[in-house]
């Protein structure tokens, strides 16, 4: 048999070595300061400026597009600098209408240089039976103080994902961060080009045509637009397909494809952007609210629905019992109780509404379903998209 040799390394010439240290930083901290430590450090108050949390907005003007469609200027209640924020990205803003506490994500119109200028724009459209944005439209004044969430949201263009090229698809309301991307390119913030197609029922349904046709004199900058209702000419007549994206979007070369609009425009145009083949990681899609009836999404089980819960909220300790529905959304269920929820999104996607589901049975729709595998297992939702199919209870932290 033959022998191994092992060798083994004292750590005494370690130790020794430490000990001979001592007397030096003993030294150094007899010389130091004697200065109190820093309540606070400039990384940390850059930290707050970015990220602060809730800010306190006042609004500066309101501009009326017609009776459906308003842009709201908010700058800062309080002196603060408004919170930076990237092209693409949504402001959250809580509300309390009546005994209700809801919050609602609206992406920002004007470009991250206006933030630096002191203003925020929110271009906001009315929703058939919209119980919020109703209300916006209709009280919202001048003056008025609002309280929001910092901007948030990945609708961002990122140049190591996506192509240099952006096709953007826009319908209704869901023009506006493609307004806040094109100003960007335009003032140099940006380096993309934009083809975007900007669909609409007819030329007095195409908000910020002014603006868009400014921008479209931009050598980086391509406005389309399509109307669906009328023939008009110098504009595409139609629905955005996959042959009006082929007509406009680069030939010899890859391009990104955003796609941000109502419900209609998803289902329609995602079938459409399906037939060109395009590898996943360039086309992005804004997400803001998971259907607000149930029973419209595929899988939702059509014997549940119309039924009424109980549901205990666990909160800091206490228990509150509310009602809810099977067709509306747990986040639904808690804002119309008044309990002062967690959201964002609202499409199951950012997670901040995260809370435990203790007992009970849920829906949560395949294509809504955002939660972390861990999540999954361990009994995790998200309420703003999930919905209650039987008497639940749920931590909300």
């Amino acid at each position: 048999m033959s022998k191994r040799k092992f060798i083994v390394k004292s750590n005494v010439l370690d130790i020794a070595n430490f000990a001979k240290m001592i007397p030096t930083r003993k030294a150094k901290l007899e010389n130091g300061s004697a200065a109190p430590v820093p309540k606070t450090y400039p990384i940390n108050e850059l930290a707050k400026l970015n990220h602060p949390g809730k800010i306190a907005l006042v609004i500066d003007d309101i501009i009326v597009h017609s009776d459906d469609v308003k842009s709201f200027i908010f700058k800062s209640a309080d002196g603060k600098k408004l919170a930076p924020f990237r092209a693409g990205q949504y402001l959250t803003l809580q509300l309390k209408i009546g005994n209700s506490i809801v919050t609602r994500p609206y992406s920002i119109a004007s470009t991250p240089n206006n933030a630096r200028e002191g203003f925020y724009n929110l271009t906001i459209k009315r929703v058939p039976d919209g119980f919020v944005s109703g209300y916006i439209l209709d009280n919202f004044k001048v003056g008025d103080e609002i309280t929001a969430y910092s901007p948030e949201g990945t609708f961002v263009y990122e140049p190591i994902r996506d192509a240099k090229t952006v096709v953007g698809i826009a319908g209704g309301s869901g023009i506006t961060p493609f307004l806040s991307l094109a100003g960007s390119i335009a003032d140099g913030t940006c380096e993309a080009n934009l083809v975007l197609l900007y669909g609409a029922r007819t030329v007095n349904d195409l908000v910020f045509k002014k603006e868009l046709d400014e921008l479209n004199k931009n050598d980086k900058i391509t406005v389309v637009y399509v109307l669906s209702d009328a023939k008009t000419r110098g504009y595409e007549k139609g629905f955005i397909d996959a042959e009006l994206i082929k007509k406009y979007a680069p030939a010899d070369e890859a391009y990104s494809i955003f796609l941000c609009g109502p419900k209609a425009m998803y289902e329609f145009a995602g079938k459409e952007i399906e037939k060109l083949g395009i590898r996943k990681k360039f086309v992005r899609f804004e997400l803001f609210s998971s259907a607000s009836k149930a029973n419209q999404i595929p899988g939702f089980p059509m014997e549940k629905e119309g039924l009424s819960f109980k549901m205990t909220v666990v909160r800091y300790g206490t228990e509150t019992v509310v009602d809810c529905l099977s067709n509306e959304s747990i986040l639904v269920a808690l804002e119309r109780a008044g309990i002062e929820a967690p959201a964002r999104c609202r499409s199951g996607e950012c997670g901040f509404c995260r809370s435990k589901l203790l007992g009970g049975e849920v829906f949560i729709p395949s294509n809504t379903d955002g939660r972390r595998i861990a999540d999954i297992k361990f009994g995790y939702i998200h309420p703003c998209s999930t919905y209650p199919m039987s008497d639940i209870t749920i931590r909300v932290d």
